[in-house]
């Protein structure tokens, strides 16, 4: 159930930014990034054949094309916390400190699943508002400081200063290298969600995924 609640609880942040019909109709397509831009970056697999076997990315227009690839990139960065994180706790790794009154972190258990249980609602829900902060923020200064995703952005860029990139390791390259490192971004967050997929899977049902132990 907890699982479950988790699930959901982040869905219902996506979901308050999803295009819908209206909204896409009322746009005008020559101000929206065109479907070839989105999909053709270099090195990166399209939205059909293996990412798209619904075919999904066909029904929309380009707005709803220009999310998708935007929520794509957002869901795999974090699927790629959540992976190294579940695979920092399950190998012992712990920060110093406390995580709340009374939990050390040392005290945290090194499953997955088990570990999330043991934080009190109060952090979970600190988490979960966090991310939607950050949704709000986005969508509310996308507008201020740069093209929106969906009417020609970049979509992924994120509006919060130093959040992907607080090193600044993207500062000074090229439009290529900066294309090249998108490509990756996308394709390792891919992989990232399937690998979370699959630890959540062996953790809740034993044994359903092969040469994977319990986690």
């Amino acid at each position: 159930m907890k699982t479950a609640a988790i699930l959901l609880s982040t869905l219902s942040v996506a979901s308050a930014f999803a295009p819908s019909q209206n909204a896409a109709s009322s746009c005008a397509l020559n101000a929206a990034v065109p479907r070839e831009t989105v999909l053709s970056e270099p090195d990166t697999t399209e939205f059909g054949k293996i990412w798209d076997p619904l075919g999904l990315a066909e029904m929309g227009s380009d707005e709803t094309i220009a999310w998708f690839r935007h929520s794509e990139v957002k869901h795999g960065r974090v699927a790629m916390a959540a992976f190294v994180g579940w695979w920092a706790v399950g190998a012992g790794l712990r920060l110093p400190g406390e995580l709340a009154y009374g939990l050390n972190f040392a005290d945290v258990p090194s499953k997955g699943l088990e570990a999330w249980d043991a934080i009190p609602g109060w952090g979970k829900a600190q988490m979960l508002l966090f991310a939607g902060l950050i949704e709000f923020h986005d969508e509310l200064f996308y507008s201020r400081r740069g093209t929106h995703y969906m009417r020609g952005g970049t979509p992924g860029k994120n509006m919060v200063p130093g959040l992907y990139d607080p090193l600044g390791l993207s500062t000074g390259k090229s439009a290529e290298a900066k294309a090249r490192g998108r490509s990756s971004e996308i394709k390792n967050g891919r992989l990232a969600m399937i690998g979370v997929a699959g630890m959540w899977a062996a953790a809740t049902l034993p044994g359903s995924v092969p040469l994977q132990p319990d986690c």
